[in-house]
């Protein structure tokens, strides 16, 4: 499982639209299955988000996920993705 996270293009507010989804497999083809919707994230949140339910390291992941947000905001990653 994971969090998936879409930028919110619409309102010009800096933020997300989460949910936490699993990648499934059948006959070949891939897919997501939605676990829970998180709604409207503030940026500053979204690290803390997938912290906390993605697999791995929480630490790890935290310091990552802050480091992408930061570079975001620095102008680094132009096309808004996550």
């Amino acid at each position: 499982m994971f969090v998936k996270a879409i930028p919110d293009n619409k309102n010009g507010k800096d933020g997300y639209y989460c949910s936490l989804v699993e990648s499934k497999r059948e006959n070949g083809k891939s897919y997501h299955v939605l676990m829970q919707s998180f709604g409207y994230v503030p940026s500053e949140r979204l690290p803390y988000l997938r912290a906390a339910f993605n697999k791995g390291d929480p630490e790890e992941i935290l310091s990552k996920e802050r480091a992408k947000l930061a570079a975001r905001k620095a102008g680094g990653n132009k096309n808004g993705k996550a």
